[in-house]
């Protein structure tokens, strides 16, 4: 009969001190208990404010670049999309280059809304980027999206996605 192999508390330890993942999911829960409370007024969740920015476009875009931006699949980016259109703050049409397809944007509603959480996400960006002290918030983020565009699901490497700042506007 085999025996069950235990880990040491050790690797426990170890895991608590210098994994990566752990890490980057607790200060995401963080951050996003601290930008769901500063949106909460609106009653807007943090995830939902980054959805409709990135339907702040000058032209509706596509399930496909909006789910790839968000980091989703788009099964989940349509289950996340159906809250905001029964608030009338989104409003889903036919993709006239693929009838399958559809195209998302803000409604006036919409776009009203994000006007008025824009100022707190500023405040609350500041006040989070302050957390990091002497830290350097830039490196960060190119730390972060190097990790997010560097990684698929299963572990392998993806081709970099190095693009500079006035694209990451024209992508969003």
């Amino acid at each position: 009969m085999s025996r069950v192999a235990i880990v040491p508390f050790e690797t426990t330890l170890r895991v608590r001190d210098y994994c990566l993942c752990l890490h980057v999911q607790r200060a995401a829960r963080a951050l996003a208990r601290r930008f769901d409370e500063a949106l909460r007024p609106l009653d807007l969740t943090n995830g939902q404010f980054s959805l409709m920015m990135s339907l702040n476009r000058p032209e509706p875009p596509g399930m496909g670049p909006v789910a790839s931006l968000l980091g989703m699949d788009r099964t989940t980016l349509t289950a996340a999309l159906k809250p905001l259109q029964r608030r009338g703050l989104i409003k889903l049409t036919v993709d006239p280059a693929d009838q399958r397809g559809r195209r998302a944007s803000l409604t006036r509603k919409g776009e009203t809304l994000l006007a008025k959480a824009v100022p707190i996400w500023e405040r609350t960006s500041v006040e989070v980027e302050a957390l990091l002290g002497d830290g350097d918030s830039n490196q960060l983020r190119r730390s972060l999206l190097a990790l997010s565009s560097g990684i698929s699901v299963q572990g392998s490497r993806q081709p970099s996605n190095k693009i500079g700042r006035a694209s990451c506007r024209e992508r969003v």
